[in-house]
């Protein structure tokens, strides 16, 4: 089982990382709240995993804490959620923000979520909120209609970066290239354009 892994950046592809750990490279999946806290290209990374094996595949799941990695596993165990829509799930939002949504049993912000539907959204909050309640994370009251803010920060990238990342979650071509389109300006990077583009999704 390997549980992190510490080693070189060697490549960065939202959301996938490739990380060199004296000379054998392992390709890492990451939520993009994780993926945009990893050093540059050449700079020494922590990462935590989560192992998958299946009959056609070994996949690696990256995170930049401990806490992320519970709240994957957490996903996972719900019916119908497999790592593709746990990893979507962590990408836009951060694992507090998700927990509120569950403890608020704020269904509206997370069926803005690709591939996350009404039934599935009201199963994650039925099935997760006993498990998440001790997590520190008060309930917060909310208006009607009223959706969290993602807040999670990113570095500077470029406008094809940003629809890459945006499919590589799930989103469609055309709803990655229309919500970054509707944010985008001369002067920004992947940065401000995702966080942007799923802020206007949410």
């Amino acid at each position: 089982m390997i549980g992190k892994l510490k080693g070189l950046v060697e490549e960065k592809n939202a959301p996938e990382l490739l990380i060199d750990c004296n000379g054998v490279c392992y390709e890492v999946q990451m939520p993009l709240t994780s993926f945009y806290q990893l050093p540059e290209v050449g700079q020494q990374a922590v990462i935590y995993i989560h192992f998958v094996v299946r009959e056609d595949a070994q996949l690696l799941y990256g995170f930049a804490n401990k806490t992320e990695r519970l709240l994957f596993r957490q996903l996972i165990k719900t019916n119908g959620v497999g790592p593709k829509m746990a990893l979507t799930v962590l990408s836009g939002m951060s694992a507090e923000q998700f927990v509120r949504c569950v403890i608020n049993e704020d269904s509206t912000t997370l069926v803005k979520l690709p591939g996350v539907g009404k039934k599935t959204a009201e199963r994650l909050i039925v099935e997760l909120r006993d498990r998440l309640k001790d997590w520190g994370v008060e309930a917060v009251p909310q208006a009607p209609g009223q959706v969290i803010d993602n807040v999670f920060e990113m570095p500077v990238s470029a406008f094809d970066d940003a629809v890459s990342a945006l499919i590589a979650l799930g989103y469609t071509s055309v709803q990655a290239n229309k919500a970054i389109k509707k944010v985008h300006k001369e002067d920004m990077g992947s940065e401000a354009l995702i966080k942007g583009a799923l802020r206007a999704m949410l």
